[in-house]
């Protein structure tokens, strides 16, 4: 019964979150209303405050979800990779995509207008991808986690930039654009096990 309850709870908040996003392709968000949003969903009042207290607090679960998403779709594409080198397009190309095949909620993420705070949650989602170390090919002085915060927050301007050009370029394209800036700083790197012989992965 239990289990039933809680995939009824996920079916309902899905079906709140897929129906915001949906009313907010044609209208602002402060120009929503809590009704508005249970009747696209097919539900009630009584329902959506049983999950949440207003309409920014949905919102906040719908971006959550999908930086959940955006991180773990990046982090399969380093399963089983021992090393890669910063100029490969296709260590970029999976956060593209998945922004691209996300358009609508990704373009109100970066811009960060409608929900303070979204850009650095963008930010730090990548950076939480190498939590522990990215160790380097060459020898360097840099401090990892330095350059691992720099290049992720420098590479908020590409996402912005697309954004912008309203996404006229492909994903393979701002990939291999942001792969030759990488190149410029760094040669390579290799994926760090941690004690327990599990890889961690680059953020960026």
């Amino acid at each position: 019964m239990k289990g039933t309850e809680d995939r009824r709870i996920l079916r309902t908040k899905k079906k709140l979150k897929t129906a915001l996003l949906q009313l907010m392709e044609a209208k602002e968000l402060q120009q929503l209303t809590i009704t508005e949003v249970t009747k696209h969903a097919d539900c009630n009042r009584v329902t959506f405050y049983s999950h949440y207290k207003d309409l920014n607090e949905l919102l906040a679960a719908v971006v959550e979800d999908h930086l959940d998403g955006l991180v773990g779709y990046f982090r399969k594409s380093f399963q089983k990779l021992e090393r890669f080198s910063s100029t490969d397009v296709q260590r970029h190309l999976p956060i593209f995509e998945y922004i691209y095949e996300h358009q609508f909620i990704f373009r109100l993420i970066i811009q960060g207008e409608i929900l303070p705070g979204s850009q650095n949650q963008f930010c730090e989602s990548l950076v939480q991808v190498a939590a522990t170390e990215l160790r380097l090919e060459e020898e360097s002085e840099l401090d990892i986690a330095a350059l691992n915060y720099f290049v992720t927050y420098g590479s908020l301007g590409f996402f912005l930039y697309w954004i912008k050009q309203d996404f006229k370029d492909s994903p393979e394209i701002m990939a291999g654009k942001l792969a030759d800036l990488h190149g410029k700083m760094y040669k390579g790197a290799v994926v760090v096990e941690d004690d327990k012989g599990m890889s961690h992965k680059s953020s960026t």
